[in-house]
């Protein structure tokens, strides 16, 4: 959960560099957040819960993905290739898969030698 809500308190830190965890452990509370917010809309009958949320965390997830892909030595501008359907996609969950350049970047110093294990 930690992961989650560094991500949210650093949700305008374009800057810098966020390790695979962090990305990862992000996007899976986050989608398991939005089936619940989904179920629950369902439930009720409105949609507007899910929205609401989705518009939340529009800025913290945008964020940590720029930050994914500093950290693989890439320019946050690659995250525009999503625009391309499936073939986008598949490059930017590439590259989030890809391990860290090691030591430090034009981004920053590695996220894996400075923050501790949770």
């Amino acid at each position: 959960m930690n992961w989650y809500l560094d991500v949210l308190k650093n949700y305008v830190g374009f800057s810098g560099r966020a390790r695979r965890t962090e990305f990862w452990m992000f996007a899976l509370i986050n989608f398991i957040v939005a089936v619940v917010l989904g179920i629950i809309g369902a439930v009720i009958g409105t949609s507007v819960i899910g929205d609401i949320y989705a518009l939340a965390v529009l800025l913290p997830s945008l964020a940590v993905a720029i930050r994914r892909l500093h950290d693989t030595g890439r320019s946050g501008w690659w995250l525009l290739i999503a625009i391309i359907p499936i073939i986008g996609w598949i490059i930017l969950i590439v590259f989030d898969v890809s391990d860290s350049t090691p030591g430090e970047n034009q981004y920053g110093p590695n996220p894996k030698e400075l923050q501790p294990q949770y």
